[in-house]
């Protein structure tokens, strides 16, 4: 299971990711002709269209997890983009061809294949009971919290497998020569000697002297750098249920708990379990007549040696049962409920009444089973006295609860039919007014506070609040807390005048002068150097790409783009970030003895990945291109 898991890691994440479109679902188990329905209107890929019901439910389910997956904290519309609602409809696109194609080529897999499948998502295969069954109540529940039915799923996951043969059958044609892998390997192993010689800007900014104008031009051109954010000084009150006084409710009568008691009383009643063995033969529901009639027997031959030599149950079990879950321990489930088996197993196992019982051999949809008793909890339900403080507990929780829910209400009420002022709810719900200023984006640094909650942050900054100067509504700021908000002064985003601000413009000139200085003398250096001359260079380095010691990124690609023919080669790089520039000569290129063969033949298999991907993007672009695909509406237009 776990070497399928690893081949099919996408069927894995089938409830993380709408790769596979749920709207193309619309199949049985049993075909794919049903899922090639057609519809309208977005695009027309061959004889079908994208609908546009279809596009914008995958366009809200990947904005919503992408907001789940951040914890709510990005905007819908910082999501929504261009570039997300085209990638979205070429995937679309690329479904509906992939399904023409598997069509065309009359592409299946067997039920089998795809019961194997559906085990090996964890989430499922948590729902497995000791029988092999599935939970079939809480499988259904897990798939409608999906927007998924069984059906839909399971043809979901065929759809998956037979389109799957597709990119296999692509992909396996793409083998990269050995002597590409060889060539990789020592261009990556390949080792330079380096030596730098640095121009930093530190060495010219106090030569240099800003005019007015330069100063204006720099101002000029980097506005937006010395904006100040738009922000709003606000009043604000928080309704916090940990802040709240404790009930002053009396403590609850026996009476009282006691209603609460029988009210639960399934609560504190644990069913009764049983222990068995059991030894399964296995025969599954579509088998043929023949086999379960085979099945059948040597299920019957088994029980016949077991009422002769009742001992003998559990080496039986190890021997000859088709349960790979209880096989090993001698048929051994351990204790279980009724509910948790299927039908006609817990009917048998819950109908023999002593340990050491053995059933009559049992049909269920699995095969033909065998049942030995060797335990069992009967009912138990806790005393009214056992629980009592436990009863209290809830009793006094429940009212800190009605009670905060009815501040909570007073609170929201007050906060909108007094909207001008919250000191009326302060006075009447006894909370502070508390200050602050807040930007519409969020502020790292208010991350624990109420103020960094962007639901809030969007009421402050909405026209109620801006416009009208009204209090915001009562926002929930998650845990139960309640803010409600009202702005003092509001700040637009501005651009202070070059007067106010002229230092610091002038100190960041500096700075842009002195680096443009600084490129200009290693310019000059690095040409004088190339034609013979020389400089005094610090002491040599070897770095390689695994190993670049201190280089920047965009030193290390320069330094092993450089041309080695002739030694010493030398190559310049503007360092960037206010760094100045720099001057790297090579002296010595060297290639190492050997390389570890582990990593050599992990990297070949990558590379092979890298390139079976190009050659299935390659066979998807050329599908694409003969294909009769026509987008109707550029949904990647705001508002299309």
């Amino acid at each position: 299971m776990f070497d399928f898991i690893r081949r099919h890691q996408r069927l894995v994440l089938i409830f993380l990711t709408v790769l596979i479109v749920p709207s193309f679902v619309v199949f049985g188990v049993h075909g794919l002709q049903e899922y090639a329905a057609d519809a309208s209107t977005i695009a027309k890929v061959g004889d079908q269209t994208v609908t546009r019901q279809e596009y914008d439910s995958v366009l809200r389910s990947q904005t919503e997890r992408m907001q789940q997956m951040f914890g709510g904290a990005v905007d819908a519309s910082q999501i929504n983009t261009p570039e997300m609602r085209g990638a979205v409809l070429d995937n679309l696109i690329q479904q509906k061809l992939l399904l023409q194609e598997t069509l065309k080529k009359n592409l299946s897999v067997p039920d089998a294949q795809v019961r194997d499948a559906l085990l090996a998502i964890p989430a499922i295969a948590q729902m497995r009971r000791p029988d092999g069954s599935i939970d079939q109540a809480k499988y259904e529940q897990l798939l409608a919290a999906q927007n998924l039915t069984p059906q839909r799923l399971e043809a979901q996951i065929r759809f998956e497998l037979a389109s799957n043969q597709l990119p296999a059958s692509v992909q396996a044609s793409a083998m990269l020569p050995k002597a590409v892998l060889d060539r990789f390997a020592q261009l990556r192993a390949q080792q330079r000697d380096v030596s730098v010689l640095n121009f930093p800007v530190s060495d010219f900014a106090g030569k240099v002297v800003p005019t007015p104008q330069q100063i204006q031009a720099y101002y000029d051109a980097h506005k937006a750098a010395f904006q100040t954010p738009e922000s709003a000084e606000i009043q604000y009150v928080v309704l916090d249920p940990k802040a709240m006084p404790a009930a002053a409710e009396a403590p609850a009568s026996d009476d009282v708990l006691r209603k609460m008691y029988n009210d639960n009383l399934k609560q504190y009643t644990t069913q009764e379990e049983r222990r068995a063995s059991h030894i399964l033969i296995a025969s599954p529901a579509d088998a043929s007549p023949a086999d379960h009639a085979k099945a059948k027997a040597k299920a019957e031959a088994l029980l016949a040696q077991i009422k002769k030599n009742p001992n003998d149950f559990a080496k039986l079990a190890s021997e000859n049962s088709e349960d790979p879950g209880s096989k090993a321990n001698g048929g051994d489930l351990g204790f279980f409920a009724r509910d948790a088996m299927v039908k006609p197993f817990a009917d048998a196992t819950f109908a023999l009444k002593a340990d050491g019982d053995v059933s009559d051999v049992v049909k269920s949809d699995f095969g033909y089973h065998i049942i030995k008793l060797t335990g069992i909890k009967p009912q138990q339900t806790k005393s009214f006295d056992e629980v009592k403080g436990q009863l209290a507990d809830q009793y006094r929780q429940q009212a800190s609860a009605k009670a905060y829910a009815k501040l909570a209400d007073q609170f929201t009420n007050a906060v909108y039919e007094q909207p001008d002022s919250l000191q009326p709810v302060a006075d009447k719900l006894n909370l502070k007014v508390l200050s602050a200023k807040v930007t519409r984006t969020p502020d790292p640094s208010q991350a624990q506070s109420p103020l960094g909650n962007e639901k809030l942050l969007k009421a402050v900054f909405g026209d109620e609040a801006l416009k009208n100067k009204r209090n915001t509504e009562a926002v929930d700021v998650g845990q139960g807390v309640l803010v409600s908000a009202h702005v003092v002064n509001y700040h637009p985003a501005a651009t202070p005048p070059l007067a106010q601000i002229e230092a610091q413009v002038k100190e960041k000139a500096v700075a842009d002068l002195a680096d443009q200085e600084a490129k200009k003398a290693g310019e000059a250096k690095l040409d004088a150097l190339k034609k013979g001359g020389d400089a005094a260079f610090g002491a040599a380095q070897t770095v390689s790409r695994d190993n670049p010691g201190k280089l920047s990124a965009t030193a290390l690609t320069a330094i092993f783009g450089a041309d080695t023919t002739k030694l010493p080669a030398y190559v310049g790089v503007a360092l960037g970030e206010g760094q100045g520039y720099a001057v790297y000569r090579i002296s010595k290129v060297t290639q190492p003895a050997e390389q570890d063969a582990q990593r050599l033949a992990a990297e070949a298999q990558q590379l092979n990945q890298l390139a079976a991907q190009a050659e299935w993007n390659a066979w998807l672009g050329d599908l694409r291109a003969r294909s009769k695909v026509k987008v109707v509406n550029d949904v990647t237009k705001a508002g299309s």
